[in-house]
């Protein structure tokens, strides 16, 4: 946040996509702190060195420093810490944390799904909503694709809203019920929906691959090519 709050610079890696220093200074924290709480647990981050000896460990931590570096540069507020665990490939503890929202999103597997005003100290159990008509459709503010514009289109009898957010916010709105429908055909990678998937399913939400297929992490290539739906219910699944 104290960077947040300054002229930063923003720099540009290989595929692109900005970097900031926040992303890195985040990073070491995290990666510090997990390492040594957790030292027999793998790390995959985005901002870290790939090792593949992770591959072999049960028990992988996914990490996003900061999952929405563009809405970050733009000053939106829709920026979020991800930070999952994966045990044999599937997402058992997930947290979100939104900075300047100070809002946290965090889930247990078989435990459920909660979200904590920080500034308050609240805390609620959160669920999906069970509505097949009046949608709210989420979308991503900086990464939206015409074929999520065909889905709308050819929806819009039941989707009655669609709005935009920012990183992992999107899934979260879904869990917490505050929206029912987000599709992703875009590329994402393992950081930016372990953490997600977690709380959506826990949320009683249902997270799948484009094909309909479960999410697998800790993979040997990080990047989700098939791209992903969040939906409240079965009936809202579209492809």
């Amino acid at each position: 946040m104290a960077i947040y709050q300054t002229d930063f610079e923003v720099a540009m890696k290989d595929d692109h996509s900005p970097l900031t220093l926040a992303d890195t200074r985040a990073n070491e924290i995290i990666f510090t702190a997990l390492k040594k709480a957790y030292p027999h647990y793998a790390i995959l981050s985005e901002e870290a060195g790939d090792d593949k000896s992770r591959l072999d460990s049960d028990y992988c931590f996914i990490v996003d420093p900061l999952d929405g570096t563009k809405e970050f540069i733009k000053g939106t507020g829709e920026f979020t810490v991800n930070i999952a665990l994966s045990y044999k490939g599937n997402p058992v503890m997930g947290m979100i944390y939104a900075p300047v929202l100070q809002k946290l999103y965090y889930a247990l597997k078989g435990e459920g799904a909660w979200v904590e005003n920080v500034r308050t100290g609240s805390v609620k159990k959160i669920r999906v909503s069970r509505k097949t008509s009046g949608l709210t459709w989420v979308g991503s503010r900086s990464h939206s694709t015409e074929r999520e514009t065909q889905l709308i289109e050819s929806h819009t009898a039941l989707i009655s809203r669609v709005v935009t957010a920012g990183s992992s916010l999107k899934g979260c709105l879904v869990a917490e019920g505050r929206a029912d429908i987000y599709y992703r055909f875009g590329l994402t990678s393992e950081w930016d929906t372990a953490a997600m998937q977690c709380i959506v399913e826990e949320a009683g939400g249902i997270f799948r691959q484009m094909d309909g297929s479960p999410m697998r992490y800790n993979r040997e290539n990080p990047l989700n090519e098939k791209g992903f739906y969040v939906v409240n219910a079965k009936k809202n699944i579209w492809v």
